[in-house]
């Protein structure tokens, strides 16, 4: 993917994205991270891209500040489980766990990360596989296999085949958060779609699926601020 640098304190670098569905540039900050794509008709030239950018230098600037800064969970400091911001503390053995209200990891500094990563995708998967099973059974529907992942821009999705698929992230939001996703997925299995028919069926397994929605618009951006890899 081609990039361009916008000159500045700091220098920002801008991901060019061409697309045939392009009728004019445009631009996006992420609310994840602050990366900068910008995405032109195929045929526009660099120096309009380039001259675009400088026309929108301040905009591009002020969003990128509104990002969550970057955080690499290390001992010491706090992450969030179920919603909570929780301690990580110095524990025994090989793998980490969640006890007594903290996560404890084995002081090893260089797998502290993985340890992390690897408790919160156990846990996902044993919760979400649970939700799933349960919402599948109130809909009288069979889905194929779940996958977690660790998607930028979707917290879940359904195959037309009916397998499953989810970001692990989804533990460190409320419990009730994590089983709307899953709610909203398995409603797929019966409507694949976002019609008022679908919207219908969630409503009818998650009463409450709006408020869990809710959330994820206002605080998704803060689960992919932990960094657990280079």
């Amino acid at each position: 993917m081609e990039r361009i640098i916008l000159a500045g304190r700091p220098d920002v670098e801008v991901l060019l994205r061409r697309s045939r569905r392009a009728r004019r540039i445009s631009l996006r900050v992420s609310g994840l991270d602050g990366r900068v794509t910008l995405t032109m008709p195929p045929r526009a030239r660099i120096r309009e891209a380039e001259a675009f950018l400088r026309e929108k230098e301040g905009w591009i600037r002020a969003n990128m500040g509104r990002a969550p800064g970057a955080v690499r969970p290390e001992i010491g400091g706090r992450i969030l489980w179920e919603g909570q911001e929780v301690e990580i503390r110095e524990g025994s053995g090989r793998t980490a766990c969640f006890r007594d209200g903290a996560i404890c990891v084995p002081p090893d500094p260089a797998r502290v990360q993985a340890r992390l990563a690897a408790l919160m995708k156990a846990e996902a998967r044993n919760r979400l596989m649970a939700a799933s099973e349960k919402y599948a059974d109130m809909l009288g529907a069979r889905f194929g296999r779940i996958s977690l992942r660790d998607p930028r821009s979707r917290w879940g999705s359904c195959s037309s085949e009916g397998n499953l698929m989810y970001s692990w992230r989804l533990i460190m939001a409320p419990p009730g958060v994590l089983d709307y996703v899953a709610a909203h997925e398995v409603a797929h299995l019966r409507e694949m779609n976002h019609s008022p028919a679908y919207w219908q069926i969630v409503e009818r397994i998650c009463p409450d699926f709006a408020t869990h929605r809710g959330w994820l618009r206002e605080n998704g951006a803060l689960l992919h601020r932990y960094r657990f890899r280079d």
